[in-house]
């Protein structure tokens, strides 16, 4: 009886694996053309915004980045007083915004009832989705009155306190720097905690388990096996809102005061860089808008320093876990 083989010709093996490798290659270069692309449009980006501003960041120099007079009169502009304002606010909504995300999603993801997680999780979702411009008109009209109304109490007892009474001393006015912190937390308060959220749920019940079958209590849990578990990409999304929360524009506009002085006191008003750049653009013209797209620069540079070093963190991290 005669055995008939189902094995395919030898020559059509390797025609399929020729069609295969070209296939592959072409994949390839298509994903590397997508990484490219993203890159260029970064160098575009910063390049473009270097060249606008050459006459304010070569002609003035340190001058620019040193000084806090703004005078479009006189041309006479300096950079400190946006930069000043960007750092404040974002480190007061990040101090407000950790604590509370890192709460909710603990929260959500060890101690809540099945039936709460899913509508919780989906009114954080919620709130991320709401554009800035909606939590600035809630800010003005809602959360200054607000402050107005607490600020004086504010001034009489945390301003009498000698090392930081200096920081809430100030008028009544709801605008101001501490108000666009806080509104600036209730921003990126969503998107921190729903890192948190799912980094948290990555964790594998049976660490959890064995260490309540050893008898920790649901914080010892959280704070030896859920968080060094979890510490480097925790990290990254504390870094995602920083960065969220540096370059936000409308938002910060409505409750800020928009006013070009560098004060002690966070109930003042002030300025930060995107909020400057969406004041002032549309009737810059010379040199008021090559200082405006120099200011767009060094937002660029800031964010940039602050992943930098939030990759560095998160290298450190990743060679002690190794160690």
């Amino acid at each position: 009886m005669q055995v008939t083989s189902t094995e395919p010709p030898a020559r059509d093996v390797d025609q399929r694996s020729r069609a295969d490798a070209r296939h592959d290659l072409l994949f390839r270069r298509i994903l590397k053309s997508c990484a490219l692309l993203v890159l260029a449009a970064l160098v575009g980006a910063a390049l473009s915004t270097l060249w606008g501003g050459r006459e304010v960041l070569f002609g003035h120099g340190l001058h620019f980045l040193l000084s806090d007079s703004w005078n479009p009169v006189e041309d006479d502009y300096g950079a400190l007083a946006p930069i000043f304002g960007t750092l404040v606010t974002s480190l007061i909504a990040l101090l407000l915004a950790v604590p509370v995300s890192f709460g909710i999603a603990l929260f959500l993801t060890e101690i809540a009832p099945a039936w709460m997680r899913g509508p919780v999780g989906a009114a954080i979702e919620l709130l991320a989705g709401i554009p800035s411009i909606i939590y600035g008109m809630w800010g003005l009209f809602v959360f200054v009155p607000f402050m107005a109304g607490i600020e004086p109490a504010l001034n009489n007892t945390l301003g009498n306190i000698p090392i930081i009474g200096k920081l809430f001393q100030g008028p009544p006015l709801g605008l101001g720097l501490l108000t666009a912190g806080i509104v600036l937390a209730v921003m990126i308060l969503p998107f921190i905690s729903s890192v948190m959220r799912e980094v948290f749920r990555t964790v594998p019940s049976r660490l959890k388990e064995s260490s309540y079958a050893l008898g920790s209590t649901t914080w010892e849990v959280l704070w030896d096996i859920v968080l060094p578990y979890t510490r480097s990409a925790v990290i990254g999304g504390i870094f995602l809102g920083l960065g969220r929360a540096l370059g936000e524009t409308m938002a910060v506009t409505f409750v800020l005061g928009n006013s070009f002085n560098i004060t002690s006191s966070l109930l003042m008003p002030g300025t930060t860089i995107s909020s400057s750049i969406a004041n002032e653009f549309n009737e810059a013209v010379g040199m008021h808008r090559s200082a405006l797209i120099a200011l767009g620069f060094l937002l660029f540079v800031v964010t940039f320093i602050v992943l930098l070093i939030a990759r560095l963190m998160l290298r450190q991290l990743a060679k002690r876990e190794g160690t």
